[in-house]
């Protein structure tokens, strides 16, 4: 985070030298409120761009076992743009090496489900889950090994997390 905000600061800066530029090329033409309106404009397109461009780079971070099943874009007020052109804000993905099928039940695996939140610091969390992949019942386990059964969920026929870990 500190280095996103130096970086936003560099862009800022930058962005005024551009306006003092300007106003230089034509001989104080400009009016002076240019340059604090460049500054500002550059910092909110650097972290506008880091938005949009975070979930490609966080993709590229992730080893070729891991399989994204999951993506969340999210319209917030306060970024008005988002609402005409939406941006990922949260995905899941699955290891594919680390799933296991139960040995009585060939329809039964355990998996690892990792998520990742673009937040003010990025977040990942993983839990552990449960999946017949016959009934499409998935089901999370508590840290200490015990099914969640409040939290169990049926997956769509077409979930890509049910047609990844199921195949």
């Amino acid at each position: 985070m500190f280095w996103t905000l130096v970086a936003t600061v560099v862009c800022g800066l930058g962005a005024a030298g551009i306006a003092l530029a300007l106003r230089s090329l034509t001989r104080q033409r400009l009016p002076k409120w240019i340059i604090p309106v460049f500054a500002g404009a550059g910092m909110m397109a650097y972290l506008i761009q880091g938005e949009y461009t975070w979930y490609d780079f966080k993709q590229a971070q992730l080893p070729s076992e891991a399989v994204v099943v999951n993506t969340e874009s999210q319209a917030v007020l306060w970024r008005p743009w988002s609402f005409a052109f939406p941006y990922v804000t949260a995905f899941s993905t699955v290891d594919i090496n680390s799933v296991q099928r139960n040995a009585n039940d060939d329809n039964v695996v355990l998996f690892t489900l990792y998520r990742f939140e673009q937040k003010l610091t990025d977040s990942v969390s993983h839990r552990v889950h449960v999946l017949n992949c016959t009934d499409r019942e998935l089901l999370p386990l508590a840290s200490d090994g015990r099914p969640s059964l409040d939290n169990m969920k049926i997956l769509t026929p077409d979930d890509r997390l049910l047609i990844t870990v199921c195949r």
